[in-house]
């Protein structure tokens, strides 16, 4: 069972998770809605296909964000989606919101957590 499905318009963001490999679709949130900030395993659909992915809800406070902002990075998917109502479904809690050092380190911290869900999904669809 997910934890919260997110629907909204992706919008245009820093364009730092795609300099560095990691592109993400970003839709904003209402700083009410009542979920914790952190990384989601999730999943979304888009014109009939399913894509694995991770989610990060919050401020992204090591690159001084200031808006929340649901940061989804779809695997396997190459496109461009600025501007189209995307579904996110958040499948469980990876880890909570946190500053890095680095930008760096932010995204060491995000290839662990990718490969951790990935290994997870792969370990419940045997």
């Amino acid at each position: 069972m997910a934890v919260a499905l997110i629907e909204g318009v992706v919008v245009r963001g820093n364009r730092l998770g795609e300099r560095m490999g990691i592109p993400t679709a970003n839709i904003e949130v209402e700083e009410t809605l009542a979920l914790r900030d952190g990384v989601y395993a999730s999943r979304v659909t888009i014109d009939g296909q399913t894509y694995n992915a991770m989610s990060d809800l919050g401020h992204k406070p090591t690159v001084g964000g200031r808006r929340r902002l649901l940061e989804t990075n779809l695997f396997d998917f190459k496109g461009d989606l600025y501007g189209r109502n995307l579904q996110v479904e958040l499948l469980w809690y990876v880890r909570p919101e946190r500053r890095f050092d680095s930008v760096e380190e932010l995204f060491r911290q995000i290839e662990d957590d990718r490969r951790s869900i990935l290994e997870r999904l792969a370990s419940e669809s045997r």
